[in-house]
């Protein structure tokens, strides 16, 4: 990649930044997922050379610009995964991965301490995250955290709807839903984000 960017290197990969590279991570992760999806392990490793490609390559721009270096986010990294298993590095006892989890969290909230603090109750997601992820997300915040207000939904009936619940059936019922959407000519995409982001407006809101 230093090569491909040298001045006598590749006027495309010259030309590329941070920013112009987000849609090609976007694009490579998702074929990726593809092959995931399809168990198709001769492609998967193609994709992850894809993958490792786009994080190569911004390492090298950050290099340039003497951010950090490709051996910066290696080690970065490993240092992370010592740190968050003392159970495996350290002396540590944890039996099950409800123990693991828990911990992983208490070792994840006392290292944000010391860099950026969110705003508010909520820890801040990424805006590009697909809506049922973040809505996910929002929901694990707030079963975790234990938030309460008018708007949520009831928990019992939320309790009801997934006891039992399968993959096939949650396919079933989101294709409806889908469905339904263009019919109406509604973006399911930005209606359930636009749920999710007011449901965390209005818990912030309530102190």
């Amino acid at each position: 990649m230093a090569r491909l960017r040298a001045p006598d290197g590749c006027p495309w990969d010259r030309e590329q930044t941070h920013q112009t590279l987000c849609e090609p991570l976007i694009d490579e992760t998702c074929e990726l997922l593809d092959t995931i999806d399809r168990n198709d392990m001769e492609h998967m490793c193609e994709e992850l050379g894809d993958v490792l490609l786009q994080v190569v390559f911004h390492a090298q721009l950050a290099d340039e610009r003497g951010d950090f270096t490709f051996d910066d986010v290696a080690k970065g990294i490993n240092d992370k995964l010592v740190r968050r298993h003392p159970h495996v590095f350290g002396d540590v006892d944890l039996q099950d991965s409800d123990a693991v989890l828990k911990q992983w969290e208490a070792i994840k909230a006392a290292e944000k301490k010391n860099g950026p603090q969110s705003n508010g109750k909520f820890k801040h997601l990424p805006p590009s995250l697909p809506a049922i992820m973040y809505a996910a997300d929002v929901a694990k915040q707030i079963r975790k955290n234990g938030y309460a207000h008018d708007s949520l939904p009831d928990t019992e009936e939320i309790e009801a709807i997934a006891e039992g619940l399968t993959e096939q059936e949650v396919g079933q019922i989101l294709y409806q839903i889908a469905t339904a959407c263009d019919k109406a000519g509604i973006d399911g995409e930005s209606a359930l984000r636009k749920y999710a982001s007011t449901l965390v407006s209005e818990i912030e809101a309530d102190g």
